[in-house]
C-alpha cells in the first residue's frame, strides 16, 4: 500500500496510520458475527425474524447439501434472486465452499441469462420462482448441472431442479469451509453494462470485497455502532452496491438487515415506522419517492442517522428537500462495479460538500488526468483514475477490456471529474456522454441540475443527439411532477437565466417516465438510440 498521508484528504481520517485490510474470506464475516451476536436478529423480512445463529445454521446446512451434490471450489453459481433471505443464505453458502457467485437480475430474459451463463460458465443456479420460465428456455440450449428453486417446499419442475428449502434443512452441516486465498480467489463476478450496453464481468476477490466493507465502516467512524444498527435494505442485493453497503457491511458490524423485497414507497415507509432503521444506503429514485410522498413526515424518518446514495448522481434539490423533511443527511459518494463498489464518500466529520462525491475512502488513491494520461492540477476536468484494495482483478474472460481499463494498478473509470484544493471530487459526466457543440464541452449533469431546480420538474435527463448541421445538439427529457403542467418555454427561460447560452438544450421533450434499470440507474443510451433510430427513419423517408 502506498503512503497516502500527503494527499489533501488524509486529514479527515481518524488515524494517521496506514489503512490495513484484514486478510479474511467473506464467510468469516458470518462466522464472527454468529459467534459474537448469535441471538441478535440478523434479518427481518416481511415481519419474520432470523437470528445470526439461525442464519449460520441455514448457511452451513445448505453448503453441506451443495457439497454432497459435487459443488467444488472455483465453480460458478448464479444467484438469480430478488431480495429474500434465500439470497443471503445462498451467497454465504457459496462463499463457504469457495464457489464464485455470479450476480444475475431475476428479471432478465432468457437471452440475457444465456449471455451471462455462457460467458461466466455457470454450473449451478439459484432461481426465483418468477424466473423459472426464462431458466427453462435457456436449459434447452445451455446445461446447468443443478438448479435450486427458492421459496419452494418441494421441487416440481422436473429433472435437475431442487427445492432450496429442503436443502437448507439438511440433516448434515458443513464441517469446515473451503480454504481460500483472499487475494487470488474470486468471490463474485459482477456484470456491468457500462455506457455501451455490452455486459462485462468485473472479477472481485474476497480481499476486494472485505476491503470495501471495512473502508465503508471506517468512513462512518463512531456513528456506526457494533451490534446495534438496523440497515434498511431496499436496493436489490444482486446489485453490487446493496451487496456490499447493505448486506456485507450490515453483517460485518453485527447489524440487522431489514430486507425489503421490492421498493414500494408505502411498504417501505411502514417498515421504517415499525422497525426504526438507522442506516439507509439508497439510490436516487428512492430518495425522489420519499421527497414526493405527501405524508413522509409522519413516518418517523428521523430514526435514520446515516444515509448514503449510490448507482447514479443525486440532484442537489432532492438532497435539500430530503434533509429538510427528515433531518437525515445524505452522504453523497461514488462507486462502480469494478471497485466493489465504493471509492468516495463525504466524511461524517469535517466538511460535507453537497454536490461533491466527497473524498476517497481510506487506502484509496485518485487523480484526474488529461487525454494523454498526464495528471491535471486542481479544478481541471479530466478522467478520474482510482487505485486501491477494492479495485477488481479484471474483467472475466476479457483481456482486451481489462488491459484498457486497468493500467499500472490504476482503474480508468471513464468518468469526467474535478478535484478541489481540499481533495473533494466532483463528477461532471461520462466521457462518452459529454456533448460537444461548436467546440464547447457540455456536461449533461450540470444542465440536469439546473432543470431539477425548476419546481415543476420531477426527473430530467440530458443527452447529445445527432444533428445534420452541427453533428450533435443538446436535448432534455423532462418528467413533470404530479398534477403539474409544464411550460417548455418557461423552462427554457429558466435555463437561459442559469446557463451560458451554448449549454441550454435546443430540444425538449416531455415524458411520463425515463428508462431506468431495476436499481434506478438512468439508461441514457436508450434515449440516444431512440434519437438515432428516429434520424435514420427520417432520412429513409426522405430518400423514398
Amino acid at each position: 500500500m502506498e503512503n497516502l498521508l500527503d494527499r489533501p484528504w488524509s486529514k479527515f481520517y481518524p488515524t494517521n496510520k496506514e489503512f490495513q485490510v484484514p486478510e479474511i474470506p467473506l464467510y468469516s464475516i458470518l462466522e464472527r458475527s454468529a459467534e459474537q451476536y448469535g441471538d441478535r436478529t440478523a434479518i427481518i423480512y416481511e415481519h419474520q425474524k432470523m437470528t445470526y445463529r439461525e442464519l449460520k445454521d441455514g448457511v452451513d446446512r445448505l453448503a453441506a447439501s451443495w457439497r454432497s451434490l459435487g459443488a467444488s471450489k472455483g465453480e460458478r453459481i448464479g444467484l438469480m434472486l430478488s431480495n429474500h433471505p434465500d439470497y443471503i443464505i445462498s451467497y454465504y453458502a457459496a462463499q463457504a465452499l469457495g464457489l464464485v457467485v455470479v450476480q444475475i437480475n431475476p428479471m432478465y430474459t432468457a437471452r440475457e441469462l444465456l449471455q451471462l451463463a455462457s460467458d461466466s460458465h455457470v454450473t449451478y443456479l439459484v432461481v426465483d420462482p418468477g424466473a423459472i420460465q426464462a431458466v427453462k428456455e435457456v436449459s434447452g440450449i445451455y446445461t446447468f448441472r443443478h438448479i435450486f428453486v427458492s421459496q419452494a417446499e418441494k421441487s416440481s419442475e422436473g429433472s435437475g431442479f431442487h427445492s432450496l428449502e429442503e436443502l437448507k434443512h439438511s440433516s448434515h452441516s458443513l464441517d469446515k469451509p473451503a480454504p481460500v486465498s483472499v487475494h487470488e480467489d474470486v468471490a463474485v463476478i459482477q456484470y456491468t453494462g457500462g455506457t455501451t450496453g455490452k455486459m462485462k464481468g468485473a472479477v472481485l476477490t474476497h480481499y476486494n470485497l472485505i476491503a470495501n466493507v471495512v473502508q465503508s465502516q471506517y468512513m462512518y467512524g463512531g456513528n456506526m455502532l457494533l451490534g446495534e444498527e438496523v440497515v434498511l435494505t431496499a436496493t436489490p442485493l444482486y446489485h453490487v452496491y446493496a451487496m456490499t453497503s447493505a448486506m456485507n457491511l450490515g453483517l460485518y458490524i453485527g447489524g440487522t438487515v431489514l430486507l425489503i423485497k421490492k421498493f414500494e414507497i408505502e411498504d417501505v415507509l411502514d417498515n421504517i415506522r415499525e422497525y426504526r432503521p438507522t442506516y439507509f444506503p439508497g439510490v436516487p429514485k428512492m430518495y425522489s419517492a420519499f421527497v414526493n410522498h405527501p405524508g413522509v413526515e409522519d413516518y418517523g424518518l428521523d430514526c435514520i442517522k446515516m444515509c448514503s446514495c449510490g448507482s447514479a448522481p443525486l440532484p442537489i434539490e432532492i438532497i435539500k428537500r430530503f434533509e429538510y423533511l427528515t433531518g437525515s443527511a445524505i452522504l453523497e459518494g461514488f462507486g462502480l462495479s469494478e471497485a466493489s463498489p465504493s471509492t468516495h464518500r463525504n466524511p461524517t466529520t469535517g466538511v460535507r460538500k453537497i454536490g461533491s462525491i466527497g473524498i476517497p475512502v481510506p487506502g484509496t488513491d485518485c487523480m484526474i488526468v488529461d487525454q494523454n494520461g498526464q495528471e491535471l492540477p486542481t479544478n481541471c476536468v479530466g478522467e478520474l483514475l482510482i487505485k486501491g484494495p477494492q479495485i477488481m482483478k479484471g474483467y472475466w474472460n476479457n483481456e482486451k477490456e481489462t488491459s484498457r481499463s486497468l493500467r499500472d494498478g490504476w482503474l480508468f473509470t471513464g468518468d469526467l471529474a474535478t478535484m478541489d484544493e481540499e481533495g473533494y471530487f466532483y463528477i461532471v459526466g461520462r466521457k462518452k456522454e459529454m456533448v460537444i457543440v461548436g467546440g464547447f464541452n457540455i456536461y449533461p449533469q450540470e444542465v440536469e441540475s439546473i432543470l431539477y431546480e425548476h419546481p415543476h420538474v420531477k426527473e430530467a435527463a440530458v443527452v447529445g443527439i445527432p444533428d445534420q448541421a452541427n453533428g450533435e445538439v443538446v436535448k432534455a427529457y423532462i418528467v413533470p411532477k404530479d398534477d403539474c403542467q409544464v411550460d417548455l418555454e418557461e423552462i427554457k427561460g429558466h435555463c437561459y437565466m442559469k446557463l451560458t447560452r451554448y449549454k441550454v438544450p435546443k430540444e425538449f421533450e416531455i415524458r411520463e417516465s425515463l428508462p431506468r434499470n431495476t436499481v434506478g440507474k438512468l439508461l441514457k443510451r436508450l434515449l440516444v438510440q431512440e434519437e438515432r433510430n428516429r434520424e435514420e427513419n427520417k432520412r429513409g423517408n426522405e430518400r423514398d
